[in-house]
Formats: C-alpha cells, sequence, structure tokens
C-alpha cells in the first residue's frame, strides 16, 4: 500500500506562506482575507496545534518571521474597527485606528467584525489570537512582539470585538506580554485596563473570566500600576465576583489577583474591596481546605489592615479573630518563619488603632500574643511596632491590668534603651479611623511612629485616666495648641497642626513639643502606669528603674521629660516608699545617678559619654522627694515596720537605705544605732549579696551614716611616725654595729640562720619582761654570751635588736614591709609582728603597725591593699582599714572595692569587721 501523501500544511513554510499571504506582506497580498478563508484556516490551525507545540516550536516560529504577518493580520483586522474612546483613563491615541490599514480594504474589516461574524472568519481569529498567546509565554517573542507594535491591535481587538473566545484568547496574550515590565507598562499606556474591566462585568464564560483576571494580575507588577489600576476601578468588579462566583478555579484566580492589587493597599483598592462586598467571602475563604487559597485570603486581610477606613468592617467580618489564629498558628512550635509573620504582625498592630478592634483583640487572647512578642528576642524588630500598638489600649483599665500581669513593665523598660527595629512609615490612611468625619485632606501625617509624636505631644491633655473613656482611641486625644508659632528648625520638616480636641471648661496648656523617639510609646505607656494609685508593684523595681535610669543617662541627646516625670511621680508617691526600699531603689537612684555608677560599671567602669551635673541634680532631687515622703508620719511608721517587722531582707534593705532618706537625728539614731539597725546592716555584709551594687551601696550608706553622726568630721590622719620627722632621731643600734662597737656589745642573739647579731645585754633585759627572765633571771641563757633566737629570720630580727636598744623611729620598722602590690601574709612584715608579740614588746608591734599602715593604707594606696593588711588580724589595723575604707572624701568606687576586700578578707569571721566599722561610723575608735 502506498504511502499517504504529506499534507501541505505539515511544512512550516506553507504555512508562513498562507499567514504571509493573507497578511497583504507577500504575493497576492491585499486580497480580501474572505477568498482565501478556507487554506488560511487550516494553516492556523496546523500552526497552533502542531508547530508551536512542537519541541522549540514556538523558536522556530519566530526566527522564521512567523510573528511579523501574525501582528499584521491582527493589526489589519483591528485598524478598520473603531479606535479605543480618548475619553477613558489611559486610552490609545487615535493614531491605532490607521495604524497598519488601505482604504480599499476597510469594508472587509468592517464585515468581520459585525455581529454576524462569520463562523469560519471568527474562527480565523481565534487561532491568530491562540496562536499569540502561545508564543508570548516564551520571553523573546514577549520581546519581538512588543518591538513589532503587537500590544495597540489586541487593546483594539479587546475593545471592539465582544466574542468570548475572542476575549478570552486576547486577554490570555495581554496576560503573557504582561509578564515583562516593558510590556505591562506600554499595556497601561495603550489603555488597555477600562476594556478588561468591561470585560470582566459583561463576560459569563468561566475560562474567559480566568484569563482577564490573570490579565489584570499580571498588570500589578509595581506600585504605580496597581494604584492605576484602582483608580480605574479594576478591584471592585473582581470583589463582586469573589462574593458570587460557585466556581474553584475562578475563585482561585480572584484570590490571586486580589492578593497582588492588595500589596500596599491604596485607599482606592480598600473601598472598592469593602464596597464590592470581598471582606466577607475572604474571611471564609481564610478556612479554605487548599493552602494556596487560604494563605492567599489571609495575607489580603493583612494588606487590607494598611487602611484605617476599612479596618472597622474587617473587624466586624471577623477578621480580628481570623488574623490572630493565622498568627498564633504560625508562631506555634513548628510554625512558619518570622518572615511569614510579618505581615500579620503589622497586621494585628494596625488593628489596635481601633476601638472596636481591640475590644475584639483583646477577646480573642491578642494581648497574650502581643505580649509573646515583646517576650521573644527573635522578634526585636517588631518590638517598636507592639509598644506602639500597644498604646492604643492607654485608656482601657482592664487591658493594663493583663498587660502588667503578663509582664509589660520590664519590657517596656528594657524597650527604652534597647535597639531600634525597622520602622515602616504608615501613611495617613493607616491612622485610626475612629473619628473619620474629623479626616481633612490636608492634616498632618499619620501612622506609626512618626504620628503619634503629632497627637501625643504631652501627657496633659486630660486631668485624670477618668475624662477619657476606657475605649477611647489616644489617636485623637486633645492637645495643646501651641500660644504662638514657631519656626522649625534647619533640616526639620515643618508640619500643619492637627485640629485641636477641647474639653468644655478645660484650656489645655501650651508646652512645646516634647521628642518623640523609639522611646515615645514606652515611656508613654509607663507614664501611664506611674498614675495608678500604688504603681510600686510594676514599677519600682529592679528592672523598670533600670531601665528608666539606663535611659536617663545613656540618651545620646536630652532625654524625654516624659521619662523624668514618671520617676519625680513615682518619688513623690507615698506608696511606692517601702518598694523603694525592698528594691533598693534609693540607694540605686544615688549610685546611678550622684555618683555615677550603675551596676554595669561595676566593679570594671565602662566609659560613656554622661552629663554628670544634671544627673546629679536629678539625683538629688529624687532622693529628696524620698526624704519628705521617709520623714512624714506615714513614711516613719512604714520604715519602723520594716526594719522591726519585716523579712531579714527587708531590715537590711531598711538599714542600708535609712541614711539616703533620712535627715531627722532622731529618726535615724532610734531606727539605727537604738534598734540595732546598723549593727544588722553590718552583719549582713559577709552573707550572700541581694543586689549586685549590695556592697557599693553598704560603703555608701556607712559613709553617709558615718557623716551624719560627725558631721564636722574631716579626714583622719594617721598619727605621725618619728621616721618621717625632717631629723628623725638617731639610731642607738647601728654604733654596736661597726668595727670598733662603743660600748662593747657583752651579748650575741644566735638566729636559726646561725647569723649573730651583737647586743647589750643590760638594755635587752630592761626592754621587755621576756628578755629580762631570758638574759637576767636563773634561766641557762642568763650565763650565756651566745644566746639563740628560734624561728626569726634576720629581716624580721632586724626591727628587734632596734627596739631592745631604744631606737624608736628610725626606720628599722620599715625594713621587713613589703611595697604595696605584693601579700603581707608570710612577708617579713607578719613575722616581725608575731616576734613582737612573742617577746612582749607592744610598743614594737604598734609601730610595726603604723608603719604597715603608712606604706599600704596611704591616701595615695590602693582600695587591693586594705584586704591584705585585713588578713594580718591585727585589732589596730582592722581599725586602720575601716577608717581608711570610710574616710570622708574617699572616692566612692575606692571606698566599695576596699569594703569588698575587708569582706572576702574577714570570711566568715565577721565578728572583727563588724567592730572595727562600728567603732569607726560611731567615732569611738580609740
Amino acid at each position: 500500500m502506498a504511502a499517504a501523501r504529506p499534507a501541505l500544511t505539515d511544512s512550516l513554510s506553507f504555512c508562513l506562506a498562507q499567514l504571509t499571504a493573507a497578511a497583504g506582506e507577500g504575493p497576492g497580498g491585499g486580497k480580501d482575507p474572505a477568498t482565501n478563508e478556507t487554506p488560511l484556516g487550516r494553516a492556523l490551525l496546523a500552526l497552533r496545534t502542531r508547530h508551536i507545540k512542537a519541541a522549540e516550536g514556538i523558536e522556530r516560529f519566530r526566527a522564521r518571521g512567523g510573528l511579523r504577518p501574525l501582528l499584521a493580520l491582527l493589526r489589519r483586522t483591528a485598524a478598520a474597527g473603531p479606535a479605543p474612546s480618548q475619553a477613558a483613563s489611559g486610552s490609545a491615541p487615535s493614531s491605532v485606528a490607521s495604524a497598519g490599514s488601505t482604504p480599499g480594504h476597510a469594508p472587509a474589516a468592517e464585515s468581520l467584525l459585525t455581529p454576524s461574524l462569520p463562523m469560519r472568519l471568527r474562527k480565523t481569529l481565534d487561532l491568530a489570537l491562540s496562536i499569540l498567546a502561545n508564543c508570548c509565554t516564551e520571553g523573546a517573542c514577549r520581546a519581538e512582539v512588543r518591538r513589532l507594535g503587537g500590544i495597540l491591535p489586541l487593546v483594539t481587538i479587546l475593545q471592539c470585538v465582544k466574542t468570548d473566545s475572542i476575549q478570552n484568547r486576547t486577554a490570555r496574550a495581554l496576560g503573557n506580554l504582561a509578564m515583562e515590565p516593558e510590556s505591562c507598562r506600554d499595556i497601561h499606556s495603550a489603555g488597555a485596563v477600562p476594556f478588561l474591566v468591561e470585560s470582566l462585568t459583561a463576560c459569563q464564560d468561566s475560562q474567559c473570566l480566568q484569563s482577564i483576571v490573570r490579565a489584570l494580575r499580571n498588570l500589578a507588577d509595581s506600585p504605580q500600576h496597581r494604584l492605576a489600576l484602582a483608580q480605574q476601578g479594576a478591584v471592585r468588579p473582581l470583589a463582586e465576583l469573589l462574593a458570587t462566583t460557585p466556581d474553584p478555579a475562578l475563585t482561585a484566580a480572584l484570590v490571586r489577583a486580589l492578593l497582588e492589587l492588595s500589596r500596599g493597599c491604596s485607599r482606592a483598592c480598600a473601598e472598592q474591596l469593602s464596597l464590592g462586598g470581598a471582606l466577607g467571602p475572604l474571611v471564609s475563604l481564610a478556612s479554605h481546605p487548599k493552602r494556596a487559597i487560604r494563605e492567599a485570603a489571609i495575607l489580603i486581610l493583612a494588606n487590607l489592615c494598611a487602611q484605617g477606613l476599612v479596618r472597622p468592617a474587617l473587624g466586624n467580618a471577623g477578621g480580628v479573630e481570623v488574623l490572630l489564629g493565622e498568627l498564633r498558628r504560625r508562631r506555634s512550635p513548628g510554625g512558619s518563619s518570622s518572615a511569614t509573620q510579618q505581615p500579620l504582625v503589622r497586621a494585628v498592630c494596625l488593628l489596635c488603632r481601633e476601638a472596636i478592634n481591640r475590644a475584639r483583640l483583646r477577646d480573642a487572647g491578642g494581648l497574650e500574643l502581643l505580649m509573646g512578642l515583646l517576650q521573644d528576642p527573635g522578634a526585636s524588630a517588631w518590638h517598636p511596632r507592639v509598644v506602639a500598638a500597644l498604646v492604643g489600649f492607654l485608656y482601657d483599665t482592664g487591658a493594663l491590668g493583663k498587660l502588667q500581669a503578663l509582664g509589660l513593665v520590664p519590657l517596656l523598660a528594657r524597650q527604652l534603651c534597647g535597639e531600634a527595629g525597622e520602622e515602616e512609615e504608615e501613611g495617613i490612611e493607616a491612622a485610626s479611623w475612629d473619628f473619620p468625619e474629623e479626616r481633612t485632606s490636608g492634616q498632618a501625617e499619620g501612622g506609626s511612629f512618626r504620628s503619634l509624636r503629632l497627637w501625643l505631644i504631652s501627657e496633659g491633655y486630660a486631668a485624670g485616666p477618668g475624662d477619657i473613656s476606657p475605649d477611647w482611641s489616644p489617636e485623637r486625644c486633645p492637645m495643646p495648641e501651641p500660644s504662638e508659632s514657631v519656626s522649625p528648625t534647619p533640616g526639620q520638616t515643618s508640619m500643619s497642626t492637627p485640629r485641636t480636641l477641647r474639653k468644655p471648661g478645660r484650656i489645655p496648656a501650651a508646652t512645646p513639643e516634647e521628642p518623640w523617639g523609639q522611646e515615645g510609646p514606652a515611656l508613654l505607656l509607663l507614664s501611664r502606669f506611674s498614675q495608678a494609685p500604688d504603681p510600686s508593684g510594676a514599677l519600682v523595681t529592679g528592672p523598670a528603674l533600670c531601665g528608666l535610669l539606663a535611659y536617663v543617662t545613656g540618651a545620646p541627646g536630652p532625654p524625654n521629660p516624659r521619662a523624668l516625670r514618671i520617676l519625680a511621680r513615682l518619688t513623690c508617691n507615698p506608696a511606692c516608699l517601702e518598694a523603694f526600699v525592698r528594691t533598693y531603689g534609693a540607694a540605686l537612684l544615688r549610685a546611678w545617678l550622684v555618683l555615677g555608677v550603675s551596676p554595669d560599671d561595676w566593679p570594671v567602669p565602662h566609659a560613656r559619654p554622661v552629663h554628670r551635673s544634671q544627673h546629679r541634680e536629678l539625683g538629688e532631687m529624687l532622693l529628696q522627694n524620698l526624704t519628705v515622703q521617709a520623714e512624714s508620719p506615714f513614711g516613719v511608721g512604714a520604715l519602723t515596720h520594716l526594719l522591726l517587722s519585716g523579712s531579714p531582707e527587708d531590715r537590711v534593705a531598711c538599714a542600708l537605705t535609712l541614711p539616703f532618706i533620712c535627715r531627722k537625728p532622731t529618726l535615724w539614731r532610734r531606727l539605727l544605732l537604738d534598734q540595732g539597725g546598723l549593727r544588722l546592716l553590718l552583719t549582713a555584709l559577709t552573707q550572700p549579696a541581694p543586689h549586685p551594687l549590695f556592697l557599693f551601696f553598704a560603703a555608701d550608706s556607712l559613709s553617709c551614716l558615718q557623716g551624719l553622726v560627725s558631721p564636722t568630721a574631716s579626714p583622719v590622719p594617721l598619727p605621725a611616725l618619728p621616721l618621717e620627722l625632717d631629723s628623725p632621731p638617731p639610731c642607738l643600734y647601728e654604733p654596736l654595729l661597726g668595727p670598733a662597737p662603743a660600748p662593747a656589745p657583752d651579748l650575741h642573739f644566735v638566729l636559726d640562720s646561725g647569723l649573730q647579731l651583737p647586743a647589750q645585754r643590760a638594755a635587752s633585759a630592761a626592754a621587755s619582761p621576756f628578755f629580762r627572765a631570758l638574759l637576767s633571771g636563773s634561766f641557762a641563757e642568763a650565763q650565756m654570751d651566745l644566746v639563740p633566737l628560734r624561728g626569726l629570720s634576720p629581716g624580721a630580727a632586724w626591727p628587734v635588736l632596734h627596739h631592745l636598744h631604744g631606737c624608736r623611729g628610725c626606720g628599722a620598722a620599715l625594713g621587713p614591709v613589703p611595697p604595696p602590690g605584693q601579700p603581707l601574709l608570710g612577708s617579713k612584715a607578719e613575722e616581725a609582728l608575731e616576734a613582737a608579740g612573742r617577746f612582749l614588746l607592744p610598743a614594737l608591734e604598734e609601730e610595726l603597725e603604723e608603719a604597715v599602715g603608712r606604706i599600704h593604707l596611704s591616701p595615695r594606696g590602693g582600695p587591693e591593699s586594705v584586704g591584705e593588711v585585713f588578713r594580718l588580724g591585727r585589732p589596730r589595723l582592722a581599725a586602720h582599714c575601716a577608717r581608711w575604707t570610710l574616710e570622708p572624701g574617699q572616692c566612692p568606687r575606692k571606698r566599695a572595692l576596699a569594703l569588698t576586700g575587708l569582706v572576702e578578707a574577714a570570711g566568715e569571721e565577721a565578728g572583727p569587721l563588724t567592730e572595727a566599722l562600728l567603732a569607726v561610723v560611731m567615732g569611738i575608735e580609740s
């Protein structure tokens, strides 16, 4: 049987020739397409079903120049129809109507576009559009189509031919072309959007609708194009379709398109979505079984939160619960990454700007979720946004109570000096919509932290928390009107003054605008907490006070005055007095502000720029506030109760704090001296420290108390020794050491090393009862010329021999004392002191102790020597150590380091240290 002859349409060349002829570009060009309909139709069908679908078929078709005649065919068809209306926004220029047309063929084209379009000619247009749409799936073809001007004919066909199949293929071709940014821009310029929107409302075919929806989605490739689509009404038909269509495939296409159009959601987009009734369906689709549809719907809801006008309706539709539930799911163990949580965090924070949504969020567990974000170090970039969102609950007493119970205050204090997160500026559209009737087009910027600055200038906008409803939004709080116009400083942008909401009978005080940095929202919430009748449990704690003080002393510029007012308010509140005592708050204020030592600066100081004079003034003012409270009848009772009936920790804290906040002698004498507060504090020194700065506080407290006991005391110098006189007394022992001693020695002391030291028997016997019995009594040594001295080295024996022969202040006592920085235990000085005690030479002991004190406890000495001296265990030296430590005018840091050394040297034997310090403080040392 003979093989079948190949069809002519199997040849790409034949198909291209037919296409070229029909387009009027080859032999026979210019003929009516209807006269050659059947060959052209077969060629187009073969191109679509065989040649284009073959491997690399689209590339071959483009390389052989097939796109030019294909577009010419479409252009001829489009040229005879009416041009896109110039009245439409972004419509094509009128020159499109005549591009590529010939007068002789216009009637034929008109017959092609009439409603009675012949089936075969309609099929020809369908096939040509289908081929073009398939070719536009590849990037090289999209670029070629754009270069050949193929977009304008497609727009004209979209406008003129209202057949569903042709509209479907035209929209598909435009959608494929829109995948290139350049082509997308040209499609917008050609005015395709209004005709796509018109087709969207008129078409009933699901496939055609999906193609149009996809084209609109691809045309939303940039913020400018998304805004143009919304302004040309492209969003509302999509929303209406989503609310009515039962087709799952169309629903998926609509959700994808709306997700793209809602990115950076504009006001027009939000309005059309709401008016089109899409909020309820989107909330329902948030629980769709298909993950792609479900997540797209949730992200659309999150994007809509950027527009304040739609947030109340979104909350009414159930969007608050949906977004909270999804964020909670993504934050659960095994949830999604932080990048996928970011839009949901932003949406939930924006929902806090309206009272109705705050109530829903509070009831749905949103406060716990926001607190979880603040407690998560991995979410630190969002912390400023979350804190700003919590400002919305400023007058919601129930929510504030819950936030305080969840630990918000220490987190806010930590936020004051934390690293700034990425601040995403919001437009005025994101501001609260609680008062939409008062908005004007020229109102100052709203939104994120910058907008907060405008409507939260100061906390003087209400006389008290009761003046404003708990559900009132702070974004519309009354603000003081400036008394006069202020010219903006260079580098600042002048902002229009927002409308002031006055309360009847109240004139807000005119206050200058306070600085509003990243710490502004946190300070505002802390200020609100500080206005409670008893804020001690939340704010007068170690973390909260440390955060406030770190901000006040570490701010690069002038700190926000609100932080200073918070501290002043707390110190003036009688309910906070006991908390300041229990938490060592008063001692912390003095150390940090007056003395310039923070917990981070102890024991190793950190270099940082400080404004000591301003900080000292602030600290003294705050301590004076506490003094007023402490010396009031209420304060006296509270302190007495703490010292006598409190827990052991509270009693120690009270004893330590009293010298800082009590100036009445009758009060501090009764509590510290008569009722044992001072001895209690001294006993606690050798116990585990209840605070990182406890020893610093204790040293400062003892010094302050010493100043109270002896207000006119001046530094007490160590007793002068004759060895420091300009003319020291002559040495009485050195004549015995020369080659011709006079008088001649009648005795030699022999050391363990064999060294023989000359001596006078009579002088030695007269210097000490020990040597009197040894050398003049009935012992054998009384008859010996060589008397052994056991357990004595030459260095330690040298001051002993000098002392036996009457030397006082000749410098011999300095010999065995090592220089500062070397240990005293095990030194020649310790050996000499032990020998002086053993040989019953108390005057030598005192001289040696004074020599140790002169070398190691001089005014220029370091605190590290104090512990070394104390370890010798000599009562007089212990008194010297205590006096050096508490000496008036001593550097606070050196004093604390010295006390630390004393505590370490005392170990578990606290008695000698306690007695020495007590004697110095009370001024009763001998």
